[in-house]
Order: structure tokens, then sequence, then C-alpha cells
């Protein structure tokens, strides 16, 4: 039975007797508690880490500490690892030790697969697989102050602690339904090491560009690459170095001058005149300087041929019928701009027309496209069920 004494190891000797525990078992529960207001890189303040039997909080910001035997269990390929939405943990332990942790398992992700709906909490997944109630009243407590409290601890713990039986319980339905290899496609995303890497030349995709001339982007393409640069070299988080929609308007002028660019709304007339402005500049000289041909190109818009309206609208249809008949999210099988693809080509290159997506949903949206099937009352009148037409 696992054993509610709250510790935190705070040494590495400790840590490293409490990893070698771990390495000896099926599987661990990981989270994370951080902070990212003041940093670009998120600051890790606490690790926490439990096995079918033990769980222990582990500080990253003692003195001393050396968190590699962390970094071995992680990677040790023996021992799974499981995460609620793993993005952002993941992101930090990729950032500190360069490495994905192997093998994963996210229960946000298999819960979707498991009909849960779209981004389950981990509140309603804890209440609804281990019948626990989530205090979420320090979510926003600073995590970087020491000492931490017993309710501090008590709290993060119980991300680990609860997140074991939401994890087996998944594991068991996954099993059953047969739906393995539906999670193993959905986790290679987040076990890809470019998911965690931006580079400042595709910092601009990040934004919401409020033009798509592709002078406007190539301008905006070498403003966004120097400010993620800076942010990262000084630990910034971007909008400290310079906020979106100043960033929008530079690229929008394309300044020349300092006095051009002091024009510019939500800059100062001493950042204009400093290593700001100079740097803003010369990020919009290059740009200037680049050839046509070179500029970012505006994506393909997909305008619905005319007409095609209503047949999306019966593939919605079918989507809420297909995700309820097989209980999984909807988001999982098919978007709306999805929906659009496959209305307008037989062939589009959507998820929803490839492995088990085309087997459960795919192949009768184009059927239903073509006239093949149709959707009727059932006999009680409270729900639609599919007609063969041929």
């Amino acid at each position: 039975m696992y054993s509610n004494e709250m510790t935190l190891i705070a040494d590495t000797a400790s840590l490293a007797a409490f990893c070698r525990r771990m390495a000896d078992t099926s599987y661990i529960t990981v989270d994370t508690e951080f902070m990212r207001e003041k940093t670009y890189w998120p600051q890790l303040c606490l690790v926490q880490v439990a096995g079918p039997d033990e769980a222990q909080a582990i500080d990253p910001l003692a003195p001393g500490i050396d968190l590699s035997p962390l970094f071995e269990l992680l990677a040790d390929t023996k021992v799974l690892k499981v995460f609620h939405a793993a993005r952002q943990d993941v992101e930090i332990f990729h950032h500190l030790s360069g490495a994905i942790p192997t093998p994963m398992f996210d229960t946000q992700v298999a819960a979707m697969v498991c009909g849960f709906g779209d981004a389950v909490s981990y509140e309603t997944l804890a209440g609804q697989l281990a019948r626990a109630r989530i205090d979420k009243s320090l979510r926003f407590t600073d995590w970087a102050q020491r000492p931490l409290t017993d309710r501090q601890l008590h709290y993060a713990l119980s991300d680990v602690t609860h997140l074991r039986l939401a994890y087996e319980k998944l594991q068991k339905r996954l099993d059953r339904d047969g739906r393995i290899e539906w999670l193993a496609e959905e986790m290679a995303l987040l076990a890809d090491p470019h998911t965690y890497v931006v580079t400042p030349e595709e910092a601009w995709r990040r934004l919401k560009p409020r033009s798509s001339s592709p002078r406007f982007l190539a301008a905006l393409r070498e403003l966004a690459g120097w400010r993620e640069q800076e942010a990262k070299d000084r630990d910034l988080p971007r909008q400290r170095v310079i906020r979106d929609e100043a960033l929008m308007e530079v690229a929008a002028h394309t300044p020349t001058t300092v006095d051009e660019l002091a024009r510019i709304r939500g800059l100062s007339k001493g950042a204009a005149e400093g290593r700001q402005g100079a740097a803003l500049l010369d990020a919009v000289g290059r740009a200037l300087a680049l050839p046509e041909t070179s500029w970012p190109q505006p994506p393909e818009r997909n305008d619905l041929p005319r007409g095609l309206g209503p047949v999306v609208d019966l593939l919605k249809v079918l989507l809420k019928i297909k995700c309820d008949q097989h209980d999984v999210a909807q988001r999982l099988l098919a978007s709306t701009s999805d929906l659009e693809l496959i209305a307008s080509d037989d062939d589009a290159n959507v998820p929803a027309l490839h492995g088990w997506r085309r087997a459960i949903f795919g192949e009768d949206a184009l059927r239903l496209k073509h006239g093949r099937i149709g959707l009727a009352l059932a006999e009680n009148g409270k729900s639609l069920r599919l007609i063969p037409l041929e």
C-alpha cells in the first residue's frame, strides 16, 4: 500500500536511491511544477514521481542537487512514464536533459481515445476513474519559494498519486477495446523531439498575422526570428522583449529610420533610439533586401466549392454519430477543415482517411458523400442511424 507520508528529496544521494527503486517498477507517474512568467525557459521548481507503492517530490532547486539519476530513469526504456497533458512537462525535460522521456503514456490523450471528451482535465479524470477530489486552490502558488509547506507538497503529490489508478483503468480499457495502436499513433507526436524545438526562422508561424501580404510576412519572419533568439539569449518571455502587437506594427510599416520606428505604436522613443531599435531596423532591412521570390507565401485558402456546404453539414452529423458509437473524442477523428477537404476531394490528405480513423469514419464519410448510405431517424425517434441506399 502507498504511504501518505510527505517527503521532499533535496540531495543527490537520496534521489539516486529513489530512482533505483523506481527502476524496478513497470511504470511511474510524473508531473512537474514550474514558473515561466519571467523567463523564456520554464524554471523547474518541483518534480513529482510515483511508483505503484511510493511517491516522492524532488526539489530541483536544492543547493548542489544533481538531477542525472532522474534523467536516467526517464530515459529507461523498461519503465513506462505516465503523464497527464504531457507536452509542457516533456518540453522541460527535453530542454534540461536533451532527451524525451521514453516510453511514454499520456492519460489525457488516452482519455480522448476512450471517449472522455476533448482535452479532459486531470481533476475530471481523477474524479471519474479514481473517485478523488483534487484541490486546485494552489494552482497559482509560487513554486520557487522555499520552504515548501506540507499543504503544497500534498497538493503536488496528488497530481501523481491519483494518476496511477487513472492510468491503470485507462490501460485496461485500451486493452479491452483493442485501441492500444490508436494511442500509439497519437503518442508519436509527443515523442518527436521536433515538437519541442522552435527555430527562430519558424517563430513567425506561432503568431496570428493580420495580413497575408508576402512583403509583410517577410518582415514578420525576420522580426520574429530576431525576437525569438533575443528571448532565448536573455532568458526572457517573448512578450517581455517586444509584444506581438508592436512586432506586427513594425512588420506592417517596415520603417527604415529611427524617426519612422519611433512613430510605431507600442514602441517608446527610447526603445527606438536604443539597442532594440537598431535590431528591429536591421531585421526590417534584411527582409527588404530579400528577393521577392524568397518571401513567405500565404497559406493556400481552401475555399469550399459552391454547393458543398450541406455536404459538410452531413459529414458533421456522421462524425457525431460515429464518435458516439465508438466512444471516442471528435477532436481525434476529424476537424471541420478535414471535413471540408473530404467534401471536395475523395483523396484528401487528412488523418480521417487513413488508418483506424478511415475504418471507423472515413469509409462511411465517402459513402455518405456519394449517396451510397443515408441518415434516418431510428424507430424511437430519438437517434439517427445509417441506412444503405445501394
